[in-house]
């Protein structure tokens, strides 16, 4: 694996992209905590802070247990790369990502996985199902894009789009999971919750369909209301920051 002096690039970017570069190489390492990687694929990017258009993606070929700040990638929209660099990017990975960064201002990071709960779901017909409180959170926010084979093709990111709409997470489908937002911290929250809303659906159904019992409608919009509380908009940095103690213990490096 090719390496980067960690001050090298710290000296020539300023203190908003450091700190971008710190919290997305902390999103790769989470993501490989919890088992959702797969191998180099998929992406988590980020936009740089006060810049025209530029993001932060992983160097392909690296593994998301190895990512550290330095190492990240700034490219622009169509994938090019901004700053030199020893390794390689793979600019067709960014097509899903760019498409939701194009559209959405709010969109700051993007996230894309290929988890086992994640492709099951997203592979069943009725998708995620409203048998846990998990899924309760994640479903009002949650959008569907029907499978059109790799996203390699730049016509399919107009489709992306428009299905994702408002919704913050979507199932694409036979694909994976998706999640945006404004921070790195909001967008974690939200794939952990829809990563483990998966999960839990999975587990439910070892027991088979019949004995799923979903809950009622009540309850449903009970907890929607309790995710639109003064308090809930407090709860992504709360558990971010111990997230963020849990990696330094078990994964510390993603500052380098």
């Amino acid at each position: 694996m090719h390496t980067t002096s960690p001050d090298s690039v710290r000296d020539r970017v300023g203190a908003a992209e450091w700190q971008a570069r710190v919290d997305l190489a902390a999103l790769y390492r989470l993501v490989a905590l919890y088992g959702w990687d797969d191998a180099i694929f998929t992406h988590l990017s980020l936009r740089v802070p006060e810049s025209d258009g530029h993001f932060l993606i992983n160097p392909y070929g690296v593994f998301f247990e190895e990512m550290t700040a330095s190492s990240l990638v700034k490219i622009d929209l169509d994938g090019k790369v901004i700053d030199p660099t020893p390794y390689p990017v793979n600019a067709a990975g960014f097509v899903i990502h760019s498409a939701v960064h194009m559209a959405r201002d709010d969109a700051h990071c993007v996230m894309h996985l290929h988890s086992v709960a994640g492709v099951a779901v997203a592979s069943q017909k009725r998708g995620l199902r409203p048998i846990s409180q998990t899924a309760l959170i994640a479903l009002p926010d949650l959008a569907y894009h029907d499978y059109e084979g790799i996203a390699l093709d730049l016509d399919e990111r107009q489709r992306i789009v428009a299905d994702l709409g408002s919704k913050n997470l979507m199932l694409l489908r036979n694909h994976g999971t998706l999640a945006v937002g404004p921070t790195v911290a909001a967008t974690w929250l939200r794939m952990y919750l829809l990563e483990r809303a998966c999960a839990q659906q999975v587990a439910a159904l070892s027991g088979g369909d019949d004995e799923l019992l979903e809950a009622p409608p009540a309850a449903r919009e009970e907890v929607v209301r309790a995710m639109r509380s003064q308090g809930a908009a407090t709860v992504p940095d709360l558990a971010w920051t111990g997230f963020l103690r849990k990696l330094d213990r078990v994964s510390p490096g993603y500052r380098d």
